[in-house]
This record gives structure tokens, C-alpha cells and sequence, in this order.
């Protein structure tokens, strides 16, 4: 069983642009790769677990997304990071987009893409570790039982009280270090 690093994509991983699907707007955080390859030296599964509102709401479709998300992949394997899959949850009870238009078990706060990833992987989550900017991403975490859970202010902004349901709070990813 090897640990994993959970991150959140928008806010975490590139620049918070809200509902992203255009490659000439992503922009990557600084110290993204460097974090990632540190915990991949470490044997870390790195994942990426990512509410995507955008879909349900019909601003971008899933093929829009996926253009998105092979190219960020490529460009994290141009940096010899493996990024060991992408989990995303495509539904909002409020869409427009009447199949995804649901409540599920995937989205964030909801546990879903932790465990799916725990069910095809040998992930300990007793090692494991959470970046995100939302305390949805805590939330999620938590539920699903991962050690350590970050918030990083690099993406939305939250409240103190926020804070509080995190187990470490940094800057930014280039502020987390293996725990």
C-alpha cells in the first residue's frame, strides 16, 4: 500500500479562473511541479480530485474538459511527474444539463472520488495527504478518512472558521511538505 497525494485541481494546481476549460487560460501555481515530484520521490500515488460544476451548468462539456485535462497531464510528464489518474465529478443539483444535473456521491464535499481512487489503487490513506482551497476539499477528506488535510489560500477565500477543519493551512502548495 503506498500513500497519496490528493489534490484539488482549480486553486491548487492552477490559477482559479472560474469554470476553466480553455488551456490559454490555465495558468499552474508556482511550486506545483516541484511539490509533485518531491512526493512522488517519496512513492506517493498523486491524484487529482476535482468538482467540475462547469459541465452540469453547460458552461464547457466533458469533451472541452478532458482537451483540458490531457494537456495539463502531458505537461506535468514533460516534468517526469505522474499523475496516476483524474477523478472528477461532473454533476450540480442546480445544472442545466439534465444527466448530470443531480446529487451524487462524487462531489465534494462527498467522499466519492477518494474512495474510487482507494478501490482502484492501494492507497493508505492512514499516510495520505489533501490539498485543497475549500473547505469542501477538508470535508471530503475527512469523510473519507485521509491523515492529513490541507487548505491553501492560493484559490477561494474562506474563513477562519474555515480554518479550523483543516489540519494545516499554507500559502500555497509550494508550502506543503511531506507530513
Amino acid at each position: 500500500m503506498k500513500p497519496a497525494l490528493f489534490l484539488d485541481r482549480d486553486g491548487v494546481i492552477n490559477q482559479e479562473v472560474n469554470y476553466l476549460s480553455k488551456i490559454e487560460e490555465f495558468r499552474f501555481i508556482d511550486g506545483v511541479f516541484e511539490t509533485c515530484y518531491e512526493f512522488q520521490k517519496q512513492g506517493f500515488y498523486i491524484f487529482v480530485i476535482t468538482n467540475q460544476a462547469g459541465i452540469a451548468r453547460g458552461y464547457y462539456n466533458e469533451e472541452e474538459y478532458y482537451t483540458l485535462s490531457n494537456w495539463m497531464l502531458k505537461q506535468f510528464l514533460k516534468r517526469d511527474i505522474r499523475i496516476h489518474k483524474i477523478y472528477h465529478c461532473p454533476h450540480h443539483p442546480e445544472g442545466i444539463v439534465k444527466k448530470y444535473a443531480i446529487e451524487c456521491d462524487c462531489r465534494k464535499p462527498n467522499p466519492g472520488m477518494i474512495k474510487q481512487a482507494c478501490t482502484e489503487f492501494t492507497v493508505d490513506l492512514s499516510r495520505s495527504i489533501l490539498v485543497g482551497d475549500k473547505l469542501t476539499d477538508i470535508l471530503a477528506g475527512k469523510a473519507a478518512g485521509v491523515k492529513t488535510n490541507i487548505l491553501v489560500r492560493s484559490g477561494h477565500s474562506f474563513s477562519a472558521s474555515d480554518e479550523e477543519y483543516a489540519d494545516k493551512v499554507v500559502n500555497s502548495i509550494d508550502d506543503v511538505n511531506y507530513v
